[in-house]
């Protein structure tokens, strides 16, 4: 028995999130139905790294399971991607140690939130972009995100209804830039909350806007009330981007 890491990348318009979901129709069951298929083992255990929201799309996406299959792990893509439908897609595939976790190994991700800044609609990006028509001072958002970057209790940039305990995260990185119509929000921390980066795009566009004062972000942090941090923005611009694993980024 072997445990296998499977990196995948997928177009999340269709489904309810990565977890399973009772009458809905999620990732992780389309994946482990497409293994399942694929390899004969009904008990895989597929664990991954995250528990994307409905909606949104990752680029690189990691997920472990045990298997004794004897097909080689860098030929695994080729066979699943004939099972998988087209909006997933498995790009790469290896053995670790049996101690590994999708989840808990990671050091931590990194997420792109995409907007498209222009006033005329673009239908290639509609699922894919969240459209802002104003013209965005991507120097005073980047300023904005750099609030963002420490050890802070993130309380005030969660959604209510989640169950987690500790609040405190580190972000290590959050910036903005623009090339030429598209401005793109990157940001790393070794965890997020629900709906976290997604909150943190909603109050540095409202400090775009001038809602809210770059300068009074500090405090707005501080105080852990989500009432006075910025909307929730769509899911449809959010890309989880990388995952950090020590064992595969020399970090």
């Amino acid at each position: 028995m072997n445990r296998f890491l499977l990196t995948i990348k997928y177009d999340g318009t269709a489904y309810c999130g990565w977890q399973v979901q009772p009458n809905a129709v999620s990732v992780q069951s389309t994946v482990q139905n497409a293994l399942i298929e694929l390899l004969g083992e009904p008990d895989l255990g597929v664990t991954g790294c995250s528990r994307t929201d409905s909606g949104v799309h990752a680029n690189m996406f990691c997920l472990h399971f045990d298997s004794d299959t004897n097909i080689p792990p860098d030929r695994l893509p080729y066979a699943l991607n004939i099972k998988l439908p087209d909006d997933i897609s498995a790009v790469d595939c290896r053995i670790v140690p049996d101690d590994f976790h999708a989840r808990y190994s990671s050091s931590g991700k990194t997420y792109i939130y995409k907007i498209y800044n222009s006033p005329l609609p673009d239908p290639f990006k509609n699922k894919y972009f969240l459209q802002v028509g104003r013209k965005i001072d991507v120097e005073l958002l980047d300023k904005a995100c750099k609030c963002f970057i420490g050890t802070y209790d993130f309380k005030g940039f969660c959604s209510v209804g989640s169950s987690v305990v500790d609040t405190v995260r580190t972000v290590t990185d959050c910036h903005a830039e623009r090339q030429g119509d598209d401005v793109f929000l990157s940001i790393t921390a070794n965890g997020f909350l629900y709906n976290m980066v997604r909150i943190i795009v909603g109050t540095v566009l409202e400090v775009d806007r001038g809602a809210i004062s770059v300068d009074g972000l500090p405090e707005i942090i501080r105080s852990c009330d989500r009432e006075k941090a910025g909307p929730t923005a769509k899911a449809h611009g959010l890309y989880l981007e990388k995952v950090h694993y020590a064992l595969l980024n020399g970090e």
